[in-house]
């Protein structure tokens, strides 16, 4: 099976041939993979060296002329190095863009910590109009990538090395519902669903798999919690822990409710390993997640 990051070069070769409004800005990151289509389209596909404040600046440039332009790098150098020029050049000036990342949390630990983002989601949530699709599956996103190229505003497309073992239709709204119970409700977003699955087997527990993120699906959340009682919740993200639990808790507001975010801790751990190693590490492989789900929810 191809990664995601793999099936974003080739879907995106194919929309620069296809949408003459698509523009590929990179930073020397998955260049190789894309020497046809920069061959095919020079005007369109622009790669600005290690330099990723102008990745971005470039970017916002094509936009304010009506292109439509997919910038691309590992998360740490698309999000955190150029954060101030994600929230001016494409926020401020109120263009749309689409930020695609590879790398994520722990994909590639010998890169060490220079080459990790547990905390991208949660800096994007510093800023208004991100729309954050999380997939779980290279069919997941292909199909993210698609629907946020065909738009105007600005979303952002985390991929990872970590893959669900199949593929969900997804429609870039809303929670869709894995498995019903009445024990309490579990998200899982995007490529922690395999294990929340595997962790949650048996359990009377209601699994939600998430690929979008933000907008947070607020009524889906609402609605598989109950319309009444109190409501018991665990966020199962592949990010830093707690990002979506604030967002969680403003939906059920107005309902007694207790919610749990697991996710990536804020440890830096220096023994890098292997990306399973991290897993383990911050408690979200399946025996992990299964025990401090069970410990949360049965309290």
């Amino acid at each position: 099976m191809d990664t995601m990051r793999d099936r974003f070069i080739s879907t995106t070769t194919r929309l620069l041939d296809t949408d003459p409004r698509v523009a590929l800005v990179l930073a020397e990151i998955s260049r190789d993979g894309f020497d046809r289509a920069e061959q095919a389209h020079p005007d369109r596909v622009v790669n600005v060296g290690i330099r990723e404040q102008l990745l971005i600046g470039a970017g916002a440039g094509m936009a304010l002329t009506g292109l439509r332009p997919v910038m691309h790098t590992f998360a740490s150098f698309l999000v955190e190095r150029p954060f101030e020029q994600v929230k001016l050049d494409l926020g401020h000036q109120g263009v749309g863009g689409v930020l695609v990342s590879a790398g994520g949390s722990y994909d590639w630990p010998a890169g060490g910590f220079t080459h990790m983002s547990p905390g991208d989601v949660a800096l994007l949530d510093t800023l208004d109009g991100w729309t954050v699709h999380v997939p779980g599956h290279p069919d997941e996103a292909e199909a993210l990538l698609r629907q946020a190229v065909a738009g105007d505003d600005r979303v952002y497309v985390r991929l990872s090395l970590q893959s669900n073992g199949v593929g969900r239709p997804v429609t870039g709204r809303g929670f869709s519902v894995e498995r019903e119970g009445t024990g309490g409700v579990v998200v899982a977003v995007g490529p922690m669903l395999d294990n929340v699955l595997a962790a949650t087997e048996g359990l009377d527990t209601t699994v939600l798999y998430a690929t979008t993120v933000r907008p947070f699906d607020a009524v889906g959340l609402r609605r598989a919690a109950g319309a009444g009682g109190a409501a018991d919740v665990v966020i199962v993200e592949p990010y830093l822990a707690g990002t979506s639990t604030a967002a969680a808790g403003d939906a059920l507001a107005d309902l007694p409710h207790r919610v749990l975010g697991l996710g990536v801790g804020r440890a830096e751990l220096r023994r890098y390993g292997q990306m399973e190693d991290h897993l383990v590490a911050h408690g979200l492989d399946a025996r992990s997640l299964r025990q401090r789900i069970t410990g949360f929810l049965h309290h």
